[in-house]
């Protein structure tokens, strides 16, 4: 059996309106997603998961299919990644070995790091994988700020430690996430690649997009 890739793509984006079609120097930028999971040659199919006939039409025109709507159920503010997942892969459970659920806002991602995950997931028998970055300061040494703006370490006993002395610490790079269509996103059997810290930007607010654009410029041209 094969492979099926996934983009999660609703529609009541608040904080960046529209954020999953919005243009990205050019194009909508869930075309960025959809062509990395198209380059990369690993898919016998991808479909996006949407709520919105609008993102539905766009990703239609960008090579994806879309062959149902998202239900009301996981179309709200309250459900999750692994539940929208698990909703998609029902019908496909019998048809497909492994998923891929790539962000649609993720236009640094590339098509050998997906190529590689794969690889990882397989070749380590985990049930999910996903790209991770490496903090570039040591979250040991985390300050917190009260209302009247005095700061405190979080973790005290850390404040005379080396930073090179201080564990590394990851974050998920927020781009996409293998997994085996029987397990789905929610086995705590999981595995990771690691990526450059200049590969990933988190898009939340439009300094995150004017960050992620700039970017791109330096990593594609």
């Amino acid at each position: 059996m094969g492979n099926l890739a996934i983009i999660p793509a609703r529609g009541g984006s608040k904080r960046i309106p529209k954020k999953n079609i919005k243009d990205f120097l050019g194009k909508p930028i869930i075309a960025y997603s959809i062509n990395a999971a198209l380059d990369s040659n690993l898919f016998d199919e991808v479909i996006v998961s949407t709520d919105s006939n609008e993102i539905g039409d766009i990703a239609k025109k960008h090579g994806a299919t879309v062959p149902f709507m998202r239900s009301d159920k996981n179309s709200d503010d309250f459900a999750t990644l692994a539940d929208v997942m698990e909703e998609v892969l029902q019908p496909y459970k019998d048809k497909y070995t492994y998923a891929c659920c790539i962000l649609p806002t993720a236009p640094l991602i590339k098509a050998q790091n997906i190529d590689l995950a794969l690889k990882v997931l397989i070749e380590n028998s985990f049930d999910s994988v996903r790209p991770i970055s490496k903090f570039s300061y040591p979250i040991q040494r985390a300050i917190r700020i009260s209302s009247d703006n005095r700061i405190s370490f979080m973790n005290p006993e850390f404040f005379n430690h080396r930073s090179q002395d201080l564990e590394a610490a990851y974050h998920d790079a927020g781009q996409f996430y293998w997994m085996k269509v029987e397990s789905g996103l929610k086995s705590e059997n999981k595995g990771a690649i690691i990526i450059d810290e200049r590969e990933v930007q988190d898009i939340d607010y439009n300094e995150d997009w004017l960050l992620a654009e700039l970017k791109y410029k330096q990593m594609f041209g």
